[in-house]
């Protein structure tokens, strides 16, 4: 599948200056509908008021984290089949496991540019529907 560049995308990080990197890389691909929450208590308010086309959210981040998003989404009817993209600076192998085991569509590791944005975006648009990852 294609991906979408008019679907909107809610981008998730405690950081005000990672969210704008994040929001800049986005529209230098063709997004144009990216909205921003600050936590993922905010991105799931958010996402049970708006379907997004894909969630790209950082790890760390308080009160909830992104891999405590990523679970909610996941284990909630309407949110679990929205791609999810974890983004970390840190690259531990039992983190991206967990994330993995937890259905995540895909990681990134700080620091990235564009291509790798663009090219793990299309990786989670390219994975057909019927392979969706276990809860």
């Amino acid at each position: 599948m294609a991906v979408d560049h008019s679907m909107p995308v809610l981008v998730v990080d405690d950081y005000s200056t990672m969210v704008r990197i994040i929001r800049n890389l986005l529209k230098q691909l063709g997004f144009v509908e990216i909205d921003e929450a600050n936590d993922g208590r905010a991105a799931l308010a958010k996402m049970r008021e708006r379907q997004y086309g894909l969630v790209i959210s950082d790890w760390n981040m308080e009160p909830m984290t992104g891999y405590d998003l990523l679970q909610q989404v996941r284990g909630d009817e309407t949110l679990a089949d929205t791609p999810f993209i974890m983004i970390t600076a840190e690259s531990k192998t039992e983190n991206i496991i967990a994330a993995k085991r937890a259905g995540v569509s895909n990681y990134i590791v700080k620091p990235f540019n564009a291509q790798t944005l663009k090219d793990k975006i299309e990786a989670v648009f390219a994975t057909p529907a019927t392979e969706a990852p276990a809860a």
